[in-house]
């Protein structure tokens, strides 16, 4: 099917062809639909027009064609060679995006809700995990096929930028995004008036704006206060990711529940099936019962019928991740909810509530999107069980075994995470579409026939380019942070490609330990100093209001280290997909630390894998279900253990594994210097993770176990 903002996105397209050299009109094509972001050459064509612009500007496709150096436009005008590529990478892309569906209907698509979407760094929509998963989730729903459309938030400013002092310390600023200049167009009607939907909050009328994105064959839709009927402080709402003010956090799970339902009836698209990414959207299923209420429904049996339409998933058992609302909060922000929905305060608020005869207790987005959901899930085994036990009370004289919260564990999208090298290698080892088969063992079992030379010259090729990233990037953020200038010299000059490279790139929350890496500092400098050498690479940001978090990045600043031993230690500033990228194929072992039972599932171990990394973790989350003893290392948490003592146990665990199994394994080299021990444990690794925790196997469980489609 057309969906609406079709026409929009190709008269941008238009608009930029004209602006260019003509013989580049292909470009403006490429460039208004993210499919080229995870074709194998995407990313190469628009670099070749100016690599310096490319990278300052974000690689924004929009961008580099708008505003590189005339001359570089031009010049890339008479490269024939680059222009004949582009042609044909457009056809391929033109060859994907007209396959048939495989299941559903184009007619009634998955609707999929969440608050961010991680589809590339040039979209300013995601802040992490949460985030880059719904990207590869859309990703993944075009490469199969599935009928889905995203739903989610413009957000003009998006999520913070981290610069550290020379203390460690972090502080955050902001930068606006133009709309204009990013791969996006306005949906209009057909008097080109942008179509508009009204939600009430704050008792007054907002009025919402629609954007709309092009993932592969999957339009997202971005929904955008920034109208002039709108007051300043209602622009705001739509303003940041995650701002720290609860009822504007509030205020944004209405636009996304609420006026994305709205949105769909505007653009004409009925689905099949609600998706609440997460408890930011459980409004939605409220929407949709109001439109039966008002259709002369009872409100319990209009309740039903949104139910039978909608499934959830649930992310985290973190409390900070599961927020409650007071009803005043609520009564402020969302004052004529009950009234709309025909229905009483207290009989609205039960919904939400674990309790719902308990006149005090808040109402709760995760049990609202629990109680309005036909179908639950959690996003890894562990977590289901924790989930299960968790939200038990809620299903009154059920077991906790018998609680009806599945979990579909989280997948990664192959060709977004991959890195080129990688894919290459495995491109003349597995077979002519490997990775339309990814899902399936037997595609990976042609990994026991690489040569260990080649697989290990790959790996040296991906570390080489991180330390090249790393070097580049180090000098001028310690210039930036007020280092003298000798320091930020060596800092370039202490990462080696040839040393075994750790990485720990996450969100800096408590729970995921980034402390640990540092709470023995003899042992730690043991570890890196000793027979066998490592390095070192650290990235992650905390939430502004967390000052617990911004204490773990400074005491990791306020260490302590040797001259010479500091240098193999590299915190690269804000954190975003590019970061990942680099950090995530080119570090030869992913440190992974949070303390069980709170990791939900993660999914940085699992980009990693792909790469060739090996994993060394606490056993909770995702790695609890991979980790066989052949494919990496795991550390069996003790949850019974007061947290102080957990982290001793832990930490200890961290460093005699990396002293006694990893270092030595790594550097155990034949008379050919291919470490063969290292490699065998990379090919166990590829042969274990990448059939089961890519976003292929996700999707299938998605569309058989929690969607049903047919």
């Amino acid at each position: 099917m057309g969906w609406r903002g079709d026409r929009d996105l190709s008269r941008a397209e238009h608009e930029l062809a004209t602006r260019i050299p003509g013989r580049l009109a292909v470009f403006a094509k490429l460039a208004f639909n993210y499919r080229w972001s995870w074709h194998p050459a995407g990313d190469a064509l628009f670099r070749a027009i100016d690599p310096f612009a490319w990278e300052l500007f974000g690689c924004n496709p929009v961008r580099i064609l708008l505003e590189a150096h005339g001359p570089a436009l031009w010049h890339a005008a008479e490269n024939a060679d680059l222009v004949e590529r582009a042609y044909q990478v457009s056809e391929e892309i033109d060859a994907d995006l007209a396959r048939p569906a495989a299941i559903g209907s184009e007619e009634a698509p998955v609707a999929f809700f969440c608050a961010e979407y991680g589809i590339h760094r040039s979209l300013p929509t995601y802040s992490g995990g949460l985030g880059t998963l719904a990207g590869d989730i859309l990703k993944e729903a075009s490469d199969e096929t599935v009928p889905m459309v995203g739903v989610g938030i413009m957000y003009r400013q998006g999520i913070f930028h981290q610069r550290l002092d020379t203390a460690g310390w972090q502080h955050e600023f902001w930068i606006d995004a133009d709309p204009d200049r990013l791969p996006m167009a306005l949906v209009t009607r057909e008097d080109g008036h942008a179509i508009t939907v009204t939600v009430r909050v704050f008792d007054r009328d907002v009025v919402l704006q629609i954007w709309r994105v092009a993932v592969g064959r999957v339009p997202l839709y971005l929904l955008d206060a920034n109208r002039p009927e709108n007051s300043p402080v209602d622009r705001w709402i739509t303003a940041r990711l995650y701002v720290g003010d609860r009822k504007v956090r509030l205020a944004q799970y209405a636009v996304l529940g609420i006026g994305g339902m709205q949105a769909l009836e505007a653009l004409g698209i009925e689905p099949s099936v609600l998706h609440m990414n997460e408890g930011h959207a459980a409004l939605a299923p409220l929407e949709l019962a109001r439109r039966s209420v008002s259709r002369g429904e009872p409100f319990e049996e209009a309740i039903d019928q949104a139910r039978g339409r909608t499934v959830f998933t649930t992310h985290t058992p973190v409390p900070a991740g599961n927020e409650t609302y007071s009803w005043d909060d609520l009564r402020s922000v969302l004052g004529g909810l009950a009234e709309a929905l025909h229905t009483s305060e207290a009989d609205l608020l039960a919904l939400g509530r674990s309790r719902p005869e308990d006149p005090g207790e808040p109402l709760g987005m995760t049990v609202l999107g629990i109680r309005t959901s036909r179908a639950a899930n959690a996003v890894s085994r562990p977590h289901g069980q924790v989930t299960r036990l968790m939200w038990q009370h809620l299903f009154p004289g059920r077991p906790a075994e018998e609680v009806p919260i599945t979990h579909v564990t989280n997948g990664v999208h192959l060709p977004t995470w991959m890195a080129p090298p990688m894919q290459a290698l495995l491109d003349r080892h597995l077979g002519e579409g490997w990775t339309r088969r990814a899902a399936d063992p037997d595609t990976w079992a042609a990994v026991d026939d690489i040569p260990d030379q080649d697989l290990w010259a790959t790996r040296n090729e991906l570390r080489a380019s991180l330390v090249r990233s790393i070097k580049d990037r180090s000098v001028g953020e310690r210039l930036a942070r007020g280092e003298p200038i000798d320091d930020a010299k060596s800092g370039a000059d202490g990462f080696d490609a040839g040393v075994l490279t750790l990485g720990f790139a996450r969100r800096v929350a408590s729970y995921k330990r980034l402390y640990l890496l540092t709470r023995n500092p003899d042992e730690g400098l043991r570890v890196l100093t000793g027979p066998h050498p490592m390095q070192l690479a650290v990235a992650g940001k905390a939430h502004p209001q967390d000052d617990d978090a911004k204490g773990i990045l400074h005491s990791l600043f306020a260490l302590q280290l040797p001259t010479g031993v500091a240098d193999r230690v590299a915190f690269l500033e804000d954190y975003d997909m590019a970061t990942a990228s680099v950090l995530v194929s080119g570090c030869d072992v992913w440190l992974n630390v949070p303390r069980p039972p709170l990791e939900a599932s993660g999914t940085s171990g699992m980009k990693a894998a792909l790469n060739g990394a090996l994993n060394l973790s606490t056993l909770d989350g995702w790695w609890e279900e991979a980790f066989d003893g052949s494919n990496g290392w795991g550390i069996e948490g003790d949850p019974s253990l007061p947290p102080d003592q957990q982290d001793d146990r832990d930490a200890a665990a961290v460093y005699a594994l990396l002293e006694r199994e990893v270092g030595p394994l790594f550097y155990d080299r034949d008379p050919s210097g291919v470490p063969r021990g290292w490699i065998a444990r990379v090919k166990a690794s590829l042969k274990t993770v990448g059939p089961r925790f890519t976003a292929g196997r996700m999707m299938q469980e998605y569309v058989s176990k929690i969607y049903e489609l047919s």
